[in-house]
């Protein structure tokens, strides 16, 4: 049985294979984001071909509220596969016996942020609902919140939680008051990560003038002025992408989902 380190090194190894535009994928980053979140551990499956790792996939667990019930849910993240493995179907399969896991450990939805590739995918062959397309825009001043989140479906921070997320070792956070920020690919434009924090988080160094702030999300709120960001400047086309697994009536709809930067994974 290998180590739990073993496995971070063939993870780390194979992400880094694959996007290799990002240098994210450390043992430290990988071990935090695995391991360390507490919620709980990471939820699924690997593919091997001849002892080596050929693809990977992997959700981690969350918190949402909706209506009046706290409901316990997996972020769809990571997925690799190596570039002469392609085309197997292994990621369907992974994805596929990941979510039976899921609804066995009795989580109750998947949901994640697709690309233009991948959304059709995750639809037509995983049974997803595609919620809509994130909202990506460049606010200069103060962003007015919606009063009314009662019946939204949206994510809980709770301070242990919001600490974990806050110590990932690949980025770098402000805050302003409750409002917490990040680092973006954008130079002099800070990302909006969390509007309103319940709680303070002592080691984000604060911060007092951020001219232009970039809100990726859904039903954010708005301000005196605010553009919709080039679609050649975004990381790419983002599609919130949902899936229920709890064999209850369960369905969110764009309008009443209260979504943030913090609640994926893009900074």
């Amino acid at each position: 049985m290998p180590s739990k380190r073993d496995k971070l090194e063939l993870y780390s190894k194979l992400l880094s294979e694959v996007f290799t535009d990002t240098k994210k994928f450390t043992l430290d980053f990988l071990d935090w984001q695995y391991f360390k979140n507490p919620v709980g551990d990471v939820v699924g499956f690997d593919a091997f071909y001849n002892n080596e790792l050929v693809a990977h996939y992997v959700t981690i667990p969350v918190v949402y509220k909706f209506n009046d019930k706290t409901l316990n849910g997996l972020l769809s993240l990571n997925t690799a596969t190596k570039a002469e493995h392609q085309g197997k179907g292994l990621f369907t399969k992974l994805a596929s016996d990941t979510y039976d896991l899921a609804k066995e450990k009795g989580y109750k939805f998947i949901i994640g942020v697709a690309n233009q590739n991948s959304t059709h995918g995750f639809i037509k062959k995983l049974g997803f609902d595609l919620v809509g397309k994130l909202d990506v825009k460049i606010y200069l001043g103060t962003i007015k919140q919606k009063k009314e989140y009662k019946h939204f479906f949206r994510a809980i921070w709770t301070k242990d939680i919001l600490e974990w997320r806050l110590k990932n070792p690949d980025a770098i956070y402000f805050r302003k008051k409750a409002t917490i920020y990040s680092t973006t690919h954008i130079p002099f434009i800070k990302s909006l990560l969390l509007t309103k924090a319940e709680s303070k988080v002592e080691h984000i160094k604060n911060i007092n003038f951020i001219p232009f702030k970039l809100s990726i999300g859904l039903n954010i709120g708005d301000a005196t002025f605010a553009i919709n960001l080039p679609e050649r400047f975004k990381p790419s086309p983002l599609n919130l992408i949902f899936k229920n697994i709890s064999g209850d009536e369960l369905k969110i709809s764009k309008d009443k989902c209260y979504f943030e930067l913090i609640d994926f994974d893009a900074y």
